[in-house]
């Protein structure tokens, strides 16, 4: 019975558990439906069956106040007309062996690291040791393209770069970096208010460079004035004032950046070839493109043109270099004088910077120049000077430094005389020296000939045509029966070799006239410029049956 009772009371404590069970799924099914519900609720307030009732949101506006514009706007406004993009291609160079001249163009040195101990001299030294790979050569790094070759390119196509420049006179004269066009077979010059098309733009020429500062003055034809810059005076400008920099980075024209001069006077590749470096620098961003545009001052002047960069990414890290302007001016002046060249003087000696303190005390000086060499037969050794002399004053003002030397000897001209006081064993003596012109010096000093202007070589056409000649010899003179000029070689895409010209054609006549002889053809090519119609006559000896063949073009 026991058993009976017993188990009736399972059975109910089953049931009761049973039941519990169900009213527990019967809870959480219920909570499952709230949760999707709200969800779904929530999702109708954020989604579908909301989305475009947007009735509470308020509508923006664009307030309609005026900020006055700073300084920096001012000046860009001001100035950006007058920078301009500077375009250049270089045309592939072909080796001698190929029949052509192997036209190879400045290459541009590493400067120089700084524990470097070479001599320096009052002479132009370039491309002397190898530079410190943190100091990227500005040429290579601040085109917008890839740099032009530095040697006999052997079938790569033409090379289109990339600077930046300003103009300085309404005529069309422009001021821009020496590494920008020093290579270029053809430059093109692009202003503000040019159409922003395919075109590279205006065609331009070189005027005159000067390697030593990294200058050139380039000019484009106009038939109106063009806008122009005011030059500052770089020497006022301070540690701290704020700069801005204008210029075409990446090909982007007309960017603006600002910033402070951070340094002045920095050298940075000592030694000889630095000797007229001495830039300004900035912290004003500057890129690829940016080279030879300007650095402004607060009033809208031209205080330096952007040259170089430090830096150890191939690009801008804070730190950039621009020559000043006082030193720009003096140099632009010579470039646009008739030599189109800048002279420089000199007395032909070599010394040496940065002598210990022990040097200075054993030698008995404070300030001045201890000679190291003096070259034989040059203005210091016919003005009596040797090695070990210390150079203390010219004409009765102190010498500072080495640099203070080779300043006030350079901005002499040649021919001028100067009372240098110095100091020998110990004795206060002085001499006059007369000054020599710095390149024929230096070439004196190397066994080399004096660099010349293009107008002075030999080849007048090589830099006009593109095409070195000589006179023709009897036979060939037999063989066509008249004088002429044989051509040597042709420069690849240069005016010549677009026209068809080829080496072993004799020029007989260009525009009419007579080309028999060195001194005519020269005569002649002087005269071309710009714009020029150029017709030759030509015969080739090979076929001289053929007669006259007439080739031309217009100059560009």
């Amino acid at each position: 019975m026991d058993n009976e009772v017993i188990h009736p009371m399972k059975s109910l404590i089953e049931r009761l558990r049973m039941r519990r069970l169900a009213s527990v799924f019967v809870l959480l099914a219920t909570v499952s439906v709230a949760i999707v519900a709200g969800s779904f609720a929530a999702h109708g307030v954020r989604g579908q069956e909301k989305q475009n009732d947007s009735s509470d949101a308020t509508p923006l506006k664009v307030v309609n106040s005026t900020v006055a514009p700073n300084e920096f706007v001012k000046i860009a406004k001001a100035v950006g007309p007058a920078v301009v993009n500077i375009n250049t291609q270089t045309f592939p160079k072909q080796s001698s062996s190929k029949g052509r001249r192997n036209f190879h163009g400045h290459v541009f040195q590493q400067p120089q690291s700084p524990d470097d101990n070479g001599g320096d001299s009052d002479q132009d030294q370039q491309g002397q040791g190898q530079g410190q790979d943190n100091f990227q050569d500005f040429f290579n790094r601040f085109f917008g393209g890839q740099a032009p070759d530095q040697g006999g390119d052997q079938g790569q196509g033409v090379q289109e770069s990339l600077g930046s420049g300003f103009i300085v006179d309404p005529k069309g004269y422009i001021i821009t970096n020496n590494h920008v066009v020093e290579k270029a077979d053809k430059i093109y010059v692009k202003l503000s208010t040019d159409p922003d098309s395919q075109d590279l733009g205006r065609p331009a020429r070189v005027i005159g460079t000067d390697r030593a500062t990294d200058l050139a003055v380039i000019k484009i034809d106009t038939s109106t004035p063009l806008p122009t810059v005011k030059m500052g005076n770089s020497d006022t400008a301070q540690v701290g004032d704020w700069v801005e920099a204008i210029g075409s980075p990446f090909a982007l024209s007309q960017t603006v950046t600002a910033g402070i001069i951070s340094a002045k006077n920095r050298t940075i590749e000592p030694g000889a070839s630095g000797q007229f470096q001495h830039f300004i620098q900035t912290d004003a961003a500057i890129n690829p493109g940016n080279s030879g545009g300007p650095l402004l001052n607060m009033n809208g002047e031209v205080i330096g043109v952007n040259t170089a960069i430090f830096t150890q990414s191939a690009g801008y890290q804070g730190i950039g270099f621009a020559m000043p302007s006082n030193t720009v001016v003096s140099v632009y002046n010579d470039l646009i004088s008739p030599s189109h060249k800048v002279t420089r003087g000199s007395i032909g000696i070599q010394f040496r910077e940065g002598l210990s303190g022990a040097v200075n005390r054993v030698y008995g000086f404070k300030n001045g120049v201890l000679v190291q060499e003096v070259q034989p037969g040059g203005p210091a050794d016919k003005a009596g000077l040797k090695a070990g002399d210390i150079i203390t004053s010219i004409d009765g003002r102190n010498i500072k430094d080495g640099d203070d030397l080779v300043n006030e000897i350079a901005s002499r001209r040649p021919g001028s005389t100067a009372r240098l006081g110095y100091v020998r064993d110990g004795k206060p003596m002085d001499t006059t020296v007369t000054i020599g012109d710095r390149d024929k010096v230096f070439a004196d000093l190397n066994g080399q000939q004096p660099p010349t202007a293009p107008e002075e070589q030999g080849d007048a056409g090589e830099a006009t045509l593109g095409i070195v000649v000589r006179e023709a010899s009897q036979a060939t003179v037999a063989k066509i029966h008249t004088q002429g000029l044989v051509i040597e070689s042709v420069r690849t895409g240069s005016f010549a070799d677009l026209q068809g010209l080829v080496p072993g054609l004799v020029i007989t006549r260009i525009n009419k006239q007579p080309t028999g002889t060195k001194s005519e053809y020269d005569a002649i090519v002087k005269k071309l410029k710009t714009g020029d119609d150029v017709v030759f006559e030509v015969i080739d000896p090979r076929h001289p049956e053929a007669g006259i063949n007439y080739i031309g073009g217009t100059l560009q």
